[in-house]
């Protein structure tokens, strides 16, 4: 049996990952606004959380020692609240009011619940007893000044935005949003809402890639759609570079027919090839190269392979951009087959798939009979891929097999 003269997901992601060897310049940024982004630098606590004992109840702060026997009744000396605390101490036979998040006052060490008191005429009865520490949040219990709690390549979201927040930390360090530039190419391609010609359709892959990459963190410049001529391809891929784009890419006409002009008018450009083709089903004539610093991503003209390449290749490139050790992580999870499979060939298939879950073992995908890559009805309708391997052996209903949530 001879090789494939394609080259493989895997080393078509590797040739991807390694146009990125750093990640772009770091820039401050207001924490309000760092959603999304990726930490450049490690980050460390400008104060300790609490900053002093507070309770976590609300109740009266005492003595322990002065519970220890209840019923016990105190004096009220006055009141601790969140933001205005008590600014006396407390002594044996005393109390003070206390809410929740209010320091504790000097003296005490334990805070009882209102639950268990009975209070008036300026005293409270302790009717159970507490330990010390009990209801009290000590000082540092969360974190200590000086900490390190979110490391470089932490991608920020709500939890991550709180905690630095919470840190004192007005702005971040995050490295620079990856600038990708889509550009459509084909004479048949019109606009969403316009009126389609006799020849012509409308142009729906650039939506889709456009939402995957903001979603992994790009800025995204839309070129619009490029009629085939090499005038007209040559212009947008110097608008690309004009406009700083970090990637390039194109959906459509990266292949060798007559009409397929990209990868000529790239090269005239001055684009240095990296790979053509890969073993992949939907996708197999992805394009990646690049012009100066300029990353390029040829992407197929049919809607489903366009995606499925943007899942594969597009989201951990930009990834790698933005500083995330992660980006080349497997994304693959398993899952239980929901139909039987015939033998693959030689090319990786992601089968477009229905995926029900199963809470008590793994979830259920079950391929749609119809995978033609121009369908995206069916992709619409599809949770997850299922990934064949190359010249993978039938495979029945019930076997273990790995799925690519979309």
């Amino acid at each position: 049996m001879t090789s494939s003269p394609w080259l493989s997901v895997a080393e078509a992601l590797s040739r991807v990952l390694a146009s990125a060897p750093a990640p772009l310049a770091a820039e401050s940024v207001a924490l309000a606004h760092c959603a999304g982004r990726t930490l450049a630098s490690d980050l460390a606590a400008r104060r300790t959380q609490p900053p002093f004992a507070v309770s976590a109840m609300d109740g009266y702060a005492v003595r322990a020692a002065d519970i220890a026997s209840v019923p016990a009744t105190l004096r009220v000396l006055g009141t601790s609240a969140a933001g205005h605390g008590f600014s006396g101490g407390v002594a044996a036979g005393e109390a003070v009011r206390i809410f929740t998040g209010a320091p504790v006052p000097d003296g005490a060490d334990t805070v009882i619940i209102q639950e268990d008191t009975t209070a008036g005429g300026g005293s409270v009865t302790a009717l159970q007893s507490d330990p010390a520490g009990r209801n009290i949040r000590r000082a540092g219990l969360d974190f200590a000044q000086g900490e390190v709690l979110l490391t470089r390549g932490r991608r920020l979201g709500p939890r991550e935005l709180a905690l630095a927040g919470a840190m004192n930390h007005g702005a971040l360090q995050v490295t620079r949003k990856p600038r990708v530039a889509l550009l459509a190419t084909g004479d048949e391609l019109v606009q969403p809402g316009e009126n389609p010609g006799p020849d012509q359709i409308v142009a729906s892959n650039t939506f889709a890639v456009r939402a995957y990459a903001e979603a992994a963190g790009a800025e995204v410049i839309d070129l619009g759609i490029a009629g085939d001529t090499f005038e007209a391809l040559e212009r947008a891929i110097r608008g690309a570079r004009d406009a700083g784009a970090d990637i390039l890419v194109t959906l459509g006409g990266a292949s060798v027919g007559d009409h397929d002009l990209v990868q000529t008018a790239l090269a005239r450009e001055g684009m240095e090839l990296g790979f053509w083709k890969v073993a992949l089903r939907p996708g197999k004539p992805l394009m990646h190269g690049r012009i100066g610093d300029m990353r390029i991503l040829g992407l197929p003209g049919n809607p489903v392979s366009a995606i499925v390449c943007g899942v594969l290749f597009l989201a951990p490139l930009i990834r790698a951009l933005a500083g995330d050790p992660q980006a080349g992580r497997d994304p693959a999870e398993a899952a239980i087959l929901g139909c039987d499979l015939k033998a693959n060939d030689s090319r990786q298939d992601y089968m477009r798939a229905g995926l029900s879950e199963n809470p008590a073992g793994l979830p259920t995908a079950t391929p749609f009979a119809r995978q033609d890559s121009s369908m995206l009805r069916v992709l619409a309708q599809s949770e997850c891929l299922v990934v064949r391997a190359p010249r993978a052996l039938e495979a029945k209903a019930g076997d273990v097999c790995a799925v690519v949530r979309l």
